[in-house]
């Protein structure tokens, strides 16, 4: 375990615990990092981290030095701070890591009833202080969770990019696609700019009156068929990605766009690896999320077989994820994530739905399911099953399932 990660492990525990105090005490206590550089806004309910690489590597092939800032990670948290396209070495995260760790022992000092610095804000931190001395010139920060009271809404952004709504985390952000649209737009600053897609009609009122409010302009990004990025990620991301970097740069540059797009990888998202048999990895875990990748798997698969191992956290809408899912698989092997690796990931208290039970929902789904406690068996299984079928492997359901395969990932695809 390197330095940070043992800083981070120590504040474990503490979980989330929504509010802006101790951050901004923290951010007050390292000199503002956050205002050493321009920065983007990204916050929704699915696409924020796709929306989040795409847009600091178009960036980037502009010419702009850029970083970004996303959550959660798969492997390791240096994935979450990008400097210039590459994570964080491990020598200057842990040089953010302790330096940030120092300022947050003072500031746990002088907390009130808000408590002490929690570790998704020490890793915020963190991102800020190393995108600072990292001397990018524009930062794309991935909202954690919601907006309003999310550790990453301290920064003075130019731009803000709405993602999607979808009905997501409603114990913390509301029952309703307004309530938590008004969450999502609460980081929207005064006379800036606000960039978004087709969202849900009943959000619209709540995207006005936030506009109002803060005097901000609307663009609107609508994607164009003929100009993706490389198959499988959806057409909306790659054009509010393009429509935030012409935003942030006043030009757009087709030569830049189009080396982005030939460059673009995105570990987890829409990720296939050759083999046999093939391999899709993706993140999606939420019921919004999982229709937009059933609805990329005939051309991820190349009309192949999907056969899906799928792990899926308890706080989320299993049945509505498999019945997204289930007309684009031929069969499921359905697993749990240890409670072990959703705790050393960042998430103390996460819970998976039991494979047991997901088994119950693709079969009621009027699909073919097993289910295999161990995520490596479960994964191992799906392969050979891909494999006799002549058929593509899926690995979905979340994030944390796709860090329990890791090591089987990159055994496979060396």
């Amino acid at each position: 375990m390197s330095r940070a990660e043992e800083i981070l492990a120590a504040r474990e525990p503490i979980g989330w615990r929504l509010g802006l105090e101790r951050m901004r005490r923290l951010c007050t206590l390292l000199g503002m990092p956050q205002h050493r550089f321009a920065s983007i806004h990204v916050v929704g309910t699915n696409g924020k981290t796709s929306v989040t690489r795409m847009t600091a590597a178009l960036l980037e092939a502009h010419g702009v030095a850029a970083g970004a800032y996303l959550s959660p990670h798969i492997n390791s948290w240096r994935e979450r701070i990008l400097i210039r396209g590459e994570p964080i070495g491990e020598p200057a995260f842990d040089e953010a890591m302790e330096r940030v760790e120092e300022a947050a022992l003072i500031a746990d000092r002088s907390a009130g009833d808000e408590g002490p610095v929690t570790q998704f804000e020490l890793a915020t931190a963190a991102a800020f202080w190393a995108l600072a001395a990292a001397k990018v010139e524009v930062g794309v920060i991935e909202a954690g969770l919601g907006g309003r009271l999310d550790a990453t809404n301290v920064i003075p952004s130019k731009l803000t990019v709405l993602t999607s709504i979808g009905l997501d985390h409603t114990d913390w952000l509301g029952e309703t696609r307004e309530e938590i649209a008004a969450e999502k737009l609460a980081v929207l600053r005064g006379h800036t700019t606000l960039i978004h897609g087709e969202l849900p009609p009943e959000v619209e009122p709540v995207v006005e009156l936030e506009l109002t409010d803060k005097h901000a302009l609307r663009l609107f990004a609508r994607p164009d068929s003929a100009a993706g990025p490389a198959p499988g990620y959806p057409l909306r991301n790659w054009a509010l990605a393009q429509a935030a970097t012409e935003a942030m740069l006043e030009r757009i540059d087709d030569d830049a766009v189009g080396r982005a797009r030939r460059e673009l990888s995105i570990p987890g998202r829409a990720e296939r690896i050759d083999g046999d048999p093939p391999r899709i990895l993706d993140a999606a875990h939420n019921a919004q999320g999982a229709l937009a990748l059933a609805q990329l798997l005939p051309e991820l698969s190349k009309g192949r077989p999907v056969i899906c191992c799928l792990a899926v956290l308890a706080d989320k809408d299993a049945g509505e994820i498999v019945r997204a899912l289930a007309p684009a698989c031929e069969a499921f092997v359905c697993t749990e994530v240890p409670p072990e690796a959703i705790e050393g990931s960042g998430r103390p208290g996460g819970q998976s739905v039991a494979a047991a039970d997901l088994a119950r929902e693709v079969t009621g789904a009027g699909g073919e399911a097993e289910a295999l406690v161990t995520p490596l068996k479960a994964w191992a299984r799906a392969l050979d099953l891909a494999r006799e079928r002549r058929g593509v492997a899926l690995a979905t359901g979340s994030h944390y399932l796709l860090g329990c395969l890791w090591t089987e990932r990159h055994a496979q695809s060396s």
